[in-house]
Formats: structure tokens, sequence, C-alpha cells
């Protein structure tokens, strides 16, 4: 069986957009840069065609991978999903009942996932703790520093920036 991933519509789009880039702009670049350092001539010690054929083998390589992801992908609406518990595509706001912080991630896909952009995946220790519960509800998140003793103030749905 197919195991689907799931993602945001954003995240869809964004994925979609670097495949159509990379097949329709950057293939033919390094196709072209191969062509120039081609004509060098000797192929043993031509650097500039080493660093094209890598290049295009890195090209290639991340096509297939965005194929497979969007062929795998379950969009999901992030604006139509229930705020009820926490789940993927939901902004969660949460306490830190040690320190008294506050700090809100969307919950999103491995690929959408930018701590600094304020998401989070789905699949991280963070993430993973989250997953239905509901506000009010206190959480224990296992980190490499530690351990976070979290409370969930609201969830929200929304588009994902």
């Amino acid at each position: 069986m197919v195991e689907r991933i799931p993602m945001s519509k954003t995240g869809y789009t964004r994925l979609k957009e670097e495949l159509e880039r990379l097949q329709s702009k950057d293939r033919y670049e390094v196709i072209k840069s191969i062509e120039i350092a081609l004509g060098h001539g000797d192929l043993k010690e031509n650097a500039e065609y080493h660093a094209a054929k890598e290049r295009q083998g890195h090209i290639e390589g991340r096509i297939q991978e965005l194929k497979d992801k969007l062929g795998r992908s379950e969009v999901i609406d992030c604006t139509k999903v229930s705020v009820e518990r926490v789940v993927f595509g939901t902004r969660v706001t949460v306490v830190d009942l040690d320190t008294d912080e506050e700090v809100t991630y969307w919950l999103v896909g491995s690929d959408e996932a930018d701590v600094k952009k304020g998401s989070i995946s789905v699949m991280s220790p963070w993430g993973r703790a989250l997953i239905g519960k509901e506000e009010g509800d206190e959480v224990v998140v296992k980190i490499p520093k530690g351990i976070l003793n979290l409370e969930i103030i609201s969830i929200e749905c929304g588009d994902i920036p």
C-alpha cells in the first residue's frame, strides 16, 4: 500500500513550483553548462564538466523525489480542519509552564516545516506530543535539552503562510 504524505495546499504548491522550475529551467541550464565544458577538451581534468555533471545528478534526483512526493501527497485544506483537537494544519498556541513563554506553531508536513517561520512537522517530537490534544490539556514534550511542560492555550485553523 502506498504511504500518503499529508501536505497543505501551500506546501503542495511550493513543491509543484520547485518541480516546474527544475524541469523547465535548471535542467536546461545544466545541460548548456555541460555542453560548454565539453568544448574545453580533456574531460579527465575538466573541473567545469565534473561540477556540471554532479549538479545534473542532484537536479535529476530532486526531480524524481518531488514527483514521488507529489504523487503520494494528500492535500489537506487547512481552512476546513476541526479545531476541537490538534490535527494537521492547525495553528496551536502553547505556554511553557516553567517559563510562562508563549509560542505559536502551525502543524504541517515534514517538507513544509520551518521553525523560524513558525511551522513544525507533525512528525517532530513537538508535533507528535500535540496531536490529538485539546485546549487546556497539559503536554509533556521530550526534547534533546530535556523535558518541556506545556499547556495548550488555543487551536485555530486557516491558510498556512
